[in-house]
């Protein structure tokens, strides 16, 4: 979750004169980002995207007022990706002891995300400090208890955060084995009952440094230490898994754009290889496949040269002969 206000305000893979060259948007600062499109003309960060059992896509995301009581998290469901139905405010938070002291500030509920795994839906959802510090920000995982979207949805560690800062997702992996990812690159295995922490926490890195002041936000020197750049970026954690590859995905602040950083590695704990802008002013994306097996970004704009701002769309990636993330290219609409 981008905070331009009050706290803050390339590709290796191919080159940004390369993606000049190619169809679809081009962005202020002359970024094509190929085959972008708005899903939906309503304000929303964050938005997450995951594929039903029922074939439907379902859709979901920071809703407004973005630093203000947003009560909760809505979610939308869509047949092709074009037309979407709301289903409301699915959960509204405040039941579960841990809420009390953001309820009572009246804290945002940011960057929620939509996962389908096990038989059921899950929403993963974080809240900024309550006291106006990160430090006591958290983060936490809503399991639908009647397999479907519209829940309702039980709190699967009420009593305490479960993840101590925010920007919250999950990954199960082709083992069966299911991950709470959360902030700058924080993850640990569940239990099985997905009650807890398995193990503790680790946290990922990469085996090569960006130094470049222009590469990393102003927060990174906060959440890192000084002098370390080994990191994917400061927020908006996310993995997902293809070609025998993990994918980590993190937002970073690239020359001024709110931009999704990718490493990759054979393991899911690491070594995570070198660090590239894999979607220019996509920060704070998640990824997905369609019923086809194409992959896609959610994307929404959140610095100032973007497409446009705080607009849910997705753009379409497939991977070049090295296995890195591309931009385009797939055809066709799902």
């Amino acid at each position: 979750m981008f905070i331009a206000s009050p706290l803050l305000f390339a590709f290796l893979i191919l080159p940004i004169g390369a993606a000049l060259a190619g169809g679809g948007h081009q962005t202020p600062d002359g970024i094509r980002l190929p085959g972008l499109r708005k899903v939906m003309d309503s304000p929303l960060r964050d938005p997450s995207i995951c594929v039903g059992p029922d074939g439907e896509y379902y859709l979901t995301g920071t809703v407004e007022p973005f630093y203000g009581f947003n009560e909760g998290i809505k979610v939308w469901r869509s047949r092709d990706l074009s037309h979407w139905e709301s289903l409301g405010f699915v959960f509204k938070y405040g039941g579960s002891p841990w809420h009390k002291p953001y309820l009572e500030k009246s804290m945002s509920l940011w960057a929620p995300e939509i996962h389908y795994l096990r038989g059921t839906f899950w929403l993963t959802y974080s809240m900024p400090g309550w006291d106006g510090t990160a430090k006591t920000s958290g983060s936490g995982l809503l399991k639908s208890v009647s397999g479907k979207a519209v829940g309702p949805y039980v709190d699967m560690h009420p009593n305490e955060r479960l993840g101590d800062e925010i920007d919250a997702s999950l990954f199960e992996d082709t083992d069966g084995k299911v991950y709470f990812l959360w902030h700058s690159g924080k993850i640990a295995q569940m239990k099985p009952d997905m009650s807890g922490f398995a193990d503790p926490y680790r946290w990922l890195r990469t085996t090569k440094s960006d130094p470049d002041p222009k590469h990393h936000s102003g927060l990174c020197q906060l959440i890192f230490g000084k002098n370390s750049f080994d990191h994917v970026g400061y927020e908006g954690m996310f993995i997902f898994k293809a070609n025998g590859r993990y994918y980590l995905d993190c937002s970073e602040m690239i020359d001024g754009r709110y931009s999704c950083m990718v490493a990759e590695s054979r393991s899911i704990y690491g070594p995570y290889e070198e660090r590239y802008e894999a979607i220019p002013h996509g920060g704070h994306n998640t990824f997905f496949q369609d019923e086809r097996g194409s992959w896609w970004s959610t994307y929404f704009g959140s610095d100032a040269t973007a497409e446009w701002s705080e607009r849910p769309g997705i753009l379409p990636i497939h991977f070049d002969k090295h296995g890195h993330v591309v931009l385009g290219s797939h055809k066709g609409k799902p």
